[in-house]
């Protein structure tokens, strides 16, 4: 063998060795170190959100505790079941503080939900117009939650400015039971 063809043998088997430790070494070794770049940039992004973590848990306890103030608030303006009385007492005492005058003043089936109960009132009263609107106006002050429902004004054909007011008044209160 001349020392060309032995010089062309070992390039060759230097260019095999190169492709083979490219293909066997280097290329898997690659792979395996994009592979860890990406665990390492998930881990980073993790650790940020992380590190975000206790300003939202403060934001949420303070959220929740407007909630607790909400809800606390809500309930002082539920009458417990034994002072239904007084809340119907002060409506009458409104409506002939105005001058209206109550016609009947009756009570419905009540409804019962989870944590509130619906005292449904159904109430006929007759006067003028203005004392019947000062009267709603006075309703909607009250601390209390009140709905008024299924109202039916009428004007009173006897006498003029007047009218005939037929509603059925909620009152809502806590629920004992829950």
């Amino acid at each position: 063998m001349n020392s060309t063809a032995r010089n062309l043998i070992f390039f060759l088997l230097i260019i095999g060795m190169v492709y083979a430790s490219y293909q066997y070494m280097i290329k898997p070794a690659n792979s395996e170190l994009a592979a860890q770049r990406e665990k390492v940039i998930q881990k980073k992004a993790k650790l940020r959100e992380l590190q975000n973590a206790p300003s939202v848990v403060g934001n949420i306890k303070e959220q929740l505790k407007k909630l607790e103030n909400s809800i606390a608030l809500l309930e002082s303006k539920l009458p417990s079941k034994e002072q239904i009385h007084t809340v119907l007492e002060d409506v009458t005492v409104i409506a002939q503080k105005h001058g209206l005058h109550p016609k009947t003043i009756r009570t419905i089936r009540q409804k019962d939900n989870s944590g509130y109960i619906e005292q449904p009132i159904k109430m006929e009263l007759d006067g003028d117009f203005n004392s019947f609107y000062s009267f709603l106006l006075a309703l909607e002050r009250l601390d209390r939650i009140t709905k008024i429902r299924k109202l039916t004004l009428n004007k009173d054909l006897e006498n003029e400015g007047f009218a005939k007011a037929n509603f059925v008044l909620s009152i809502f209160f806590q629920n004992s039971n829950v």
